[in-house]
Formats: C-alpha cells, structure tokens, sequence
C-alpha cells in the first residue's frame, strides 16, 4: 500500500504526463487539490479551472469557488448548465444523476476542444465508490478522468493534502446537487429547489453545518451532525417559524443525524437499474 506522500508524487507524475488539463472546479476540498496540484506541476498557462453555474447549486458557492480559484492563480473560466431544462434530470429518477453528468461533462469537453487542450480532470474520491454514482458512466463515457481515484486518495487523504498546502478549504463540508434532497421519483422545480435552498441557508445562518434539508410532500427533514443536533434543538422555534414561512407544512428532525447520499437507502437493486 502507497504512503500519502508516494500517493501525491504520483499524482504529479500523472500530471505531468497530461501536460494540458481543464479542471471541473467546484470549490470544495476535492476540487481544490486538484486545481492546485495542476497549477504547481503543470503551470497556470497549461490549465484551465471552468466554474459551472447551475440551478442546482447554491449561486453562493459559485461566486465563491470562481474568487478561490483567482486566489490560487488559476485562469477561471465561468460558465452554465441548465439542469431544470433536460427532462430526464426533472423527472429525478436514479438514472437522473446520469443525465445531469452527462451535460456537466459535455460542458467541459467543449471547453477543452475550444481550447485545444488533452484531458477534463474532475475531482472524484475513492469515498465515491461506496454510494450510487451513476454519474461514473457519463464519466468513463466522455473520457474524463478522476486523477485522485487513479492514486486511491481518499477524503481523509484529501484533506491532509490539503491542509499541509495550506488550502482554505482542507476541511470544507461536502457539497452536493441540491436535488439530491428530494426523493427519486417526485419531480424537480424551482419552486421546491429554491426553498430547500432558502430553508438551508438559515439554518446554516445559525452557526450549524452540515445540514441537510430533505423534501418529502412538503414537509422538511433536517439531517444535522450529531453535535449540531441540541444545537439545533435550541433554536427549533425559529427555525419552525422560518421554514413554515418559506411553505413548508411540517418540520421535522431527523434522529440519524446527517449522513450522504440518505435518498439511495431506500434504493434498491431494481431501481438502479
């Protein structure tokens, strides 16, 4: 088994090989080391960091990675897809997290043609493995390559990575699609998106991370960590009053506490496929 350091010199051994790359960068932990590591092995002039706008994402964070990706010395090329215009992703089944890579990734390959360049890096972890991930096949069909599978970093590794290179986000919650809080088979809309967006940002408002808000017929399920939850009972009231203001019918707290890819417990062998 590789140590962390022989992990990250081949890294910049694959990186080197790439010579040109156009980065999908997010902002988050994952995304940061790659861009990072490009720019030190390969060159601000041989890499390019594309930021992609989204209805499904949180316009906070786009900002926010296209101003860390200038602070690193990138060149940050923005951009947009329309996720609530394709159809299969609307229809939120689990296929739709293929359809949504799809046009993420053809985003990307655009750019790299555009520009003449060889690969479109993405940021997936070995921690992806464990979960549904459909969107590997848009991936492995498209060509695009996660540099840090192909090393087996993990997010722990990640984040040591990180951390020693002084990233600002070395230990960043994870971010995801805002549709991934709405059950498969219940449709996606602005309208459901935006308040699960505005109830987040609240809670978030109260120095409580980590928070999901899950949408189930209208009625809120907050998944919190576990050392957030009394915090969160705390402040309940208010946070009852804001989200019912924001529509919702009921409020709930889910026990479990905050965990990724919740929606997929449900799924089974036949619904993935």
């Amino acid at each position: 088994m590789l140590t962390l350091k022989e992990k990250e010199q081949q890294l910049e051994k694959n990186l080197q090989e790439m010579k040109q790359v156009v980065v999908a960068f997010s902002g988050g932990v994952d995304s940061t080391l790659v861009l990072k590591k490009a720019l030190d092995v390969l060159g601000e002039n041989n890499v390019i960091g594309v930021v992609v706008e989204s209805e499904l994402f949180r316009s906070e964070e786009f900002e926010q990675a296209v101003n860390l990706g200038h602070q690193l010395g990138a060149h940050i090329l923005k951009t947009k897809i329309s996720e609530l215009e394709d159809r299969h992703i609307v229809q939120n089944t689990p296929k739709s997290w293929y359809y949504s890579k799809l046009l993420l990734y053809k985003k990307l390959e655009s750019v790299k043609e555009a520009y003449h360049f060889n690969y479109v890096l993405d940021g997936m972890i070995m921690d992806d493995n464990k979960d549904f991930r459909p969107g590997l096949q848009a991936r492995d069909e498209l060509g695009v390559r996660s540099i840090l599978q192909e090393v087996e970093l993990y997010k722990d590794d990640v984040r040591q990575l990180s951390k020693q290179l002084d990233l600002p986000v070395w230990n960043k919650p994870a971010l995801c699609s805002l549709a991934s809080r709405v059950p498969y088979g219940e449709t996606l809309d602005e309208t459901k998106i935006n308040k699960i967006n505005e109830a987040e940002k609240f809670i978030l408002s109260l120095d409580i991370n980590n928070v999901r808000v899950r949408y189930h017929n209208n009625i809120a399920r907050i998944e919190v960590a576990e050392a957030y939850i009394d915090q969160l009972v705390q402040h309940r009231r208010k946070i009852i009053a804001h989200l019912k203001a924001l529509g919702f019918d009921y409020v709930t707290l889910d026990l479990e506490g905050y965990r990724t890819g919740s929606m997929n417990e449900v799924l089974t062998a036949e619904t993935t496929n």
